[in-house]
Parts: C-alpha cells; sequence; structure tokens
C-alpha cells in the first residue's frame, strides 16, 4: 500500500488527491508519501474518540518537502510523546480503528493506513 499524494500540471501536490488543484490543474501522477519523512507542524491529542478509535488518539500535521514543493497531510501518531518540528515517516498500519465498533459493515471500509512515527 502507499501513500499517495496527487502532483498535478501546475506543480503543486495535494494529499489526499482530488480531481483538480486549488488552481483548477489536472493530476498528472501520484507521489508515495510514505518514502519520504516529514516534519510535525503542529499536534492534539483526542481524548473524546469516534467508537473504535484508540483513546487517547495523538493527531500530528505533518509537512512533506518533496522536490522543493510542500505538502502537509494530517494522521494519527504511533506515539503521546509528538513534538511540533520532530522529524518524522509514515509507517503503514493494518488497522487504524476496530472494525467492529462502528456503525458501518466492516466488509463495506478500508481499515489501513498509516502513523506517523518519529525518526
Amino acid at each position: 500500500m502507499s501513500m499517495d499524494a496527487y502532483e498535478y500540471e501546475d506543480g503543486s501536490i495535494s494529499y489526499p488527491g482530488h480531481p483538480r488543484s486549488r488552481g483548477g490543474a489536472e493530476p498528472v501522477g501520484t507521489i508515495d508519501l510514505s518514502e519520504y519523512t516529514g516534519e510535525v507542524v503542529t499536534w492534539t491529542k483526542s481524548t473524546a474518540t469516534p467508537p473504535g478509535v484508540r483513546e487517547p488518539n495523538t493527531l500530528a500535521i505533518v509537512e512533506f518537502d518533496v522536490e522543493g514543493e510542500s505538502v502537509r497531510a494530517l494522521g494519527q501518531a504511533t506515539t503521546d510523546d509528538i513534538e511540533t518540528g520532530d522529524e518524522v515517516e509514515p509507517v503503514y498500519v493494518e488497522e487504524l480503528r476496530e472494525p467492529g465498533a462502528g456503525i458501518r459493515e466492516p466488509e463495506s471500509q478500508d481499515w489501513d493506513g498509516y502513523r506517523f512515527q518519529p525518526v
């Protein structure tokens, strides 16, 4: 599995990807952010999480520098011990939340994804 950001014909990058960039440009390719390290811009700790999500749940906004272009991603951190400015890498996780805890049919959803781990 990859953590795909979209690269657009105007040179901008978006995660998650969208059919058009903010300037209206079309996507020309993808970039796998899991191959990069990023820097924590800010973080928060949620203590009132949805069903099936770990509690507390530390979340971080991470900025990646991809060939001079900045792209940010929001995701769970692997640890509560994270600070602004930390260098992190995306790590694959099979279950970001407990599939049977929500109201949706487990087979109808993807439960895997990435968390950010300090380097």
